[in-house]
């Protein structure tokens, strides 16, 4: 298991006597439980950004326009100086 933050919680009374009744009755730790539950809200609610997809901008056929040692070597080419002759 990954890292873990400690933090603090306000909780009514009611619902942390629940939630420790239930973890008992379980045979479980209320960390778990909390677990849990913050995961089954989260994957329920994914983040409002969602993944990033990148735009499929690849040409028809799956051609290879440019073979990639010949794309290297332009990539790599010295440029000439800007304003020189």
């Amino acid at each position: 298991m990954g890292a873990h933050m400690k933090t603090t919680i306000d909780v009514s009374d009611a619902l942390m006597a629940r939630a420790k009744q239930v973890a008992q009755q379980r045979q479980t730790t209320l960390r778990q439980l909390v677990e849990e539950g913050l995961r089954q809200v989260l994957d329920q609610h994914p983040s409002p950004a969602g993944r990033f997809a990148l735009r499929d901008a690849s040409v028809g056929g799956g051609q290879v326009l440019m073979e990639p040692e010949r794309w290297r070597d332009l990539v790599n080419e010295p440029r000439p100086t800007p304003g020189a002759s």
